[in-house]
């Protein structure tokens, strides 16, 4: 049963909630030295600048351990007019459309291949949905260009922006929040 607060969302035995203490990670190991150096050093700072909220993923029954986070900040989707045309009605055409970017997300390495980024990109999805606080239309992220970063968020239904980073470190990919709220 899927249940959400403020500031957390639980669903299938998961809670996904703010994160308000970060020496939880101080051991958390992901497989990424950059991201376990962003969980371990800067998303506090992040946080206390208003530059990004990072949230930590919970098993039911390790709610003082975190198996997973993510970190999200504010974003902007620029669309071109002959998609605009095609999707937004007259009157909803503008230069850009409000999104959440995922700034960080990290898994921790004993977890990998169970799923559990999916089910935290899903709840996380539903956050944004549920009693929208800004207006969001998009989900965007800039996906590390490693095959299986790409391939895990074209399996979560996320596309490219666009092709002007083919040759770039990391791909700008987006999901549409409109397809979960028919």
């Amino acid at each position: 049963m899927l249940s959400i607060e403020r500031s957390s969302i639980c669903s299938e035995g998961l809670t996904l909630r703010k994160v308000d203490d970060f020496s939880v990670f101080q051991e958390f190991e992901c497989g990424d030295d950059d991201l376990n150096d962003f969980i371990r050093n800067d998303a506090e700072a992040h946080g206390d600048h208003l530059l990004a909220e990072t949230y930590s993923l919970h098993l039911e029954d390790q709610q003082d351990t975190p198996v997973a986070f993510i970190s999200f900040c504010n974003d902007a989707v620029p669309i071109k007019n002959r998609v605009k045309n095609r999707i937004f009605p007259a009157g909803k055409r503008y230069h850009n459309y409000p999104a959440v970017k995922i700034a960080r997300l990290g898994v921790h390495a004993e977890f990998h291949n169970q799923n559990l980024g999916s089910h935290m990109l899903n709840m996380s999805k539903e956050f944004f949905l549920f009693e929208n606080r800004t207006g969001c239309r998009f989900m965007t992220v800039d996906a590390y260009k490693r095959p299986e970063v790409i391939s895990f968020y074209q399996k979560n239904d996320f596309a490219f922006l666009s092709n002007t980073d083919e040759n770039q470190e990391t791909r700008t990919m987006y999901f549409d929040l409109k397809r979960m709220h028919q």
